[in-house]
């Protein structure tokens, strides 16, 4: 399932590239902005003179296909998360018997030195 829903991330990504570059590559109806300057005018010799129904289509289509994916990458999701919870919940309990720390010995720090008296003579 996990393989399925990197599929549709992957598939998501280039139909968000496809429809942003659709939206840019649009002449605009005051006839300026990016889609002139892109190429707004090799877009319809490519086309013909229905270029703005071309990608008009493409857009609609462009945009459907990513709800729908995104509908169907979310319900994955969901489905992934449900199962996983039910895959914990079902182990059995397993109780381990508590091991006692081993005892430290306990520190001792050594009596300062003291010197000795000095003889007298």
């Amino acid at each position: 399932m996990s393989l399925l829903i990197a599929i549709l991330t992957v598939l998501l990504v280039f139909v968000s590239l496809f429809l942003g570059l659709v939206v840019l590559v649009q002449k605009p109806r005051s006839d300026s902005g990016l889609g002139t300057a892109m190429g707004g005018g090799m877009a319809e010799a490519t086309f013909g003179s229905e270029t703005g129904n071309v990608l008009t289509r493409a857009t609609i289509y462009a945009a459907v296909a990513f709800f729908v994916i995104a509908f169907v990458a979310y319900l994955g999701h969901i489905y992934v998360a449900k199962h996983k919870t039910k895959d914990v919940e079902g182990l059995p309990a397993i109780s381990a018997p508590a091991v006692p720390a081993p005892e430290a010995a306990p520190l001792t720090t050594p009596a300062p030195e003291t010197p000795a008296p000095a003889a007298q003579p």
